[in-house]
């Protein structure tokens, strides 16, 4: 693969994730919810167990501190709630509130919708195929 053709197979995968989120942000928008917020929220409902804060930070794929604030929005708003852990008196356990369920069950919804659309016409080798090129990269990339 030539240098440009990997600039350009990297500068579509930015280009994809950014617009991705942005269509699925814009659908979202009805749920008051910022991207950040129901990014969270979509994330720890498919955790099966109580994840650590550590644990919901690593999944999103944000720095600790920028989780806390958004736990502390979302606590505020009786859709999470931190759970002490026994075993740390330092690490807490992130759990959803009744509230959040229906909420997730709408963003569940809406997300498959956008999938359905964006992978229409979209063959399932092809995809396999790109998928098995992008666990390459990533594992490329965790490394470094």
């Amino acid at each position: 693969m030539s240098h440009t053709d990997q600039h350009r197979f990297a500068m579509q995968v930015a280009q994809l994730s950014r617009a991705w989120r942005a269509e699925l942000d814009r659908r979202l928008v009805g749920l008051g919810l910022s991207q950040a917020r129901w990014l969270v929220l979509l994330h720890l409902g498919r955790f099966d167990e109580l994840p650590t804060q550590r644990e919901l930070a690593q999944s999103v794929g944000v720095e600790g501190p920028t989780l806390a604030r958004l736990l502390d929005s979302l606590e505020a708003q009786g859709l999470v709630s931190r759970q002490a852990v026994p075993e740390d008196r330092r690490a807490k356990k992130i759990a959803l509130s009744p509230q959040a369920l229906p909420l997730i069950e709408k963003i569940e919804a809406i997300s498959a919708q956008l999938r359905k659309e964006v992978f229409a016409g979209i063959d399932e080798d092809d995809l396999r195929r790109c998928q098995k090129v992008h666990a390459q990269v990533l594992s490329n990339l965790e490394r470094r």
